[in-house]
């Protein structure tokens, strides 16, 4: 066995004291059980902790309140479909207008022209019944007001002026721009008296209204064309006067003041005094 020159050989005290704790080693490993204790001992077992603020307590948690049973009512199936709802019609142009008798409903336009036509012809026949029979006491004296239009006003203010033309001898041009101009005037004026009087009107339904009342001195300008006398003249006047003058009642009626009813009527009365002055002057 060859040893290095660095190497120290133990001294003999030395080997005997580690041969001896070698022995001691032995004997123990020898003598000890075959068991090895642990390298520490157990923990203890842990407590369980609640997350829960609250304590809990040892008390059976309360039993829910039972509920009360709602008995639904037996539902009612019928015994036949109930029947669609019939589409309405309007009977004036444009529909049924609003209370304030601006436009009409946009479904009017695609419809065919004599659609147009016939509801045209419809609205001017049922207001021009208002103007025959007036009746101031009927269920609604301003619908007819709200259902404004002007086609019916168009036909006959344009057959008073015809009349009163064909009836003139001289300046028959003249005589018909003047019935125009009566009429765009009286509605004028009657629009600011209805306003100033606190009512609700527009210069197209006051146009409207003096319009189609104009229609008893339509046919007081026909008979005095075809009879030559003043007294007749003066009779037939009158009384298509005092009827236009009626028939428009009912629909001024329903724009004031039941109050100022005589006040708002008073420059329709007016204008068709003008009108009747015209028919029995000219000759």
């Amino acid at each position: 066995m060859s040893h290095n020159s660095d190497t120290i050989p133990l001294h003999a005290s030395s080997q005997s004291d580690i041969d001896e704790i070698e022995n001691l080693i032995n004997s123990s490993i020898q003598s000890s059980p075959s068991t090895v204790l642990p390298a520490r001992p157990p923990s203890p077992p842990r407590i369980p902790v609640s997350t829960s603020p609250f304590i809990q307590s040892n008390l059976p948690p309360p039993q829910p309140k039972p509920q009360p049973t709602i008995q639904k009512p037996p539902s009612i199936i019928p015994s036949a479909p109930l029947p669609p709802l019939p589409p309405s019609s309007g009977n004036s142009a444009g529909g049924n207008f609003s209370a304030t008798g601006f436009g009409s409903p946009p479904n009017t336009l695609t419809e065919p022209v004599w659609d147009t036509v016939k509801r045209d012809l419809s609205r001017i026949v049922s207001n021009l019944k208002l103007v025959v029979f007036p009746n101031p006491y009927r269920e609604d004296p301003g619908k007819a007001l709200r259902d404004w239009d002007l086609w019916g006003p168009f036909f006959f203010i344009v057959f008073l002026g015809l009349t009163l033309s064909w009836s003139a001898s001289v300046k028959k041009s003249e005589v018909f721009a003047v019935a125009f101009a009566l009429l765009a005037a009286g509605a004028v004026i009657l629009t600011l008296n209805v306003l100033l009087l606190g009512g609700h009107i527009i210069f197209f339904q006051s146009l409207s209204l003096l319009g189609y009342c104009l229609f008893p001195l339509d046919v007081g300008a026909l008979v005095c064309m075809l009879k030559d006398n003043v007294i007749i003249k003066v009779i037939v006047v009158s009384v298509a006067l005092a009827w236009s003058s009626w028939a428009a009642y009912p629909f001024m009626s329903s724009a004031v003041n039941p109050r100022r009813k005589a006040l708002a009527l008073y420059p329709v009365f007016l204008m068709y005094v003008s009108v009747g002055f015209l028919i029995i002057a000219i000759d």
